[in-house]
């Protein structure tokens, strides 16, 4: 039995990229809860034969896969088509970043950053889209804050999440007639592998802390759930979502707190 209670995707055929750490792989473990046949996509074999060899092989079922090459994500259009023959949920959550601003930072990094960030996520997309068409299926980007607004010296990456929220809107709009609902979440600070050097400091945990209004990091759960209910049927009528899913800091206007009297 579900521990959420659940079972809202009993044999559904679901992907999640980047599914062996972090928030992907809280993600893939929520569907396996609520009864979903899950193919688990990761570029790091070490980690993904390390999280699936724990799992039920009849319904977590690994791919070791780089979204950021496209003859890789062709090759996977063609695996799950034999092993799944339809797809009802795709979770596009791989992403990678870099620190610095735009003068820091070269081509070459902005290259490696989108390629897996934002064209990896189109290209799966655009791939998986005839067949979540016939299933009249749906998609879930993990988007972030950091595409909704700006931070300092993340450009690349907020650039590039920029692109994932508008690429989830256009879908949205473009395929909505087909039957296909396309949504995204968007974390804030989430203690993930990205995250762990920047979570290290205490300093830095304090300021996230104090500007979040529930007063914590976000946890991989919390972006699983959310992205569990935007797949489900219970979202049947949200499409073109962009939700934070950030404990508030998004509520925020910017500005520090006014001095009490």
């Amino acid at each position: 039995m579900s521990i959420h209670g659940l079972s809202r995707f009993k044999d559904k055929k679901v992907l999640v990229t980047g599914a062996a750490s972090g928030i992907g792989h809280a993600t893939a473990l929520r569907f396996l809860d609520e009864g979903a046949h899950v193919l688990l996509v990761d570029r790091d074999k070490a980690k993904l034969d390390d999280v699936t060899k724990v799992l039920d092989p009849k319904y977590a079922v690994p791919s070791l896969t780089d979204i950021s090459a496209p003859e890789q994500v062709e090759d996977l259009y063609k695996f799950v088509e034999k092993q799944f023959g339809t797809l009802d949920v795709l979770v596009n959550n791989a992403g990678v970043t870099a620190m610095g601003t735009v003068l820091d930072c070269d081509l070459a990094t902005w290259s490696t950053v989108c390629a897996t960030t934002l064209t990896g996520t189109l290209n799966v997309s655009r791939t998986f889209l005839p067949m979540l068409i016939k299933a009249k299926g749906n998609i879930v980007n993990t988007a972030s804050v950091s595409g909704m607004r700006g931070d300092w010296n993340t450009a690349y990456y907020d650039v590039a999440k920029g692109g994932v929220v508008n690429l989830t809107r256009v879908m949205a709009m473009d395929h909505g007639k087909k039957g296909v609902r396309v949504n995204a979440i968007c974390p804030s600070v989430t203690r993930t592998a990205m995250t762990a050097e920047a979570v290290k400091d205490e300093g830095f945990v304090k300021s996230v802390e104090d500007r979040v209004p529930l007063q914590r990091l976000g946890e991989p759960e919390d972006m699983a759930a959310a992205i569990t209910f935007l797949a489900s049927a219970d979202a049947s009528y949200i499409t073109g979502l962009i939700m934070p899913v950030d404990g508030g800091v998004t509520a925020s206007n910017g500005q520090p707190p006014f001095p009490m009297s």
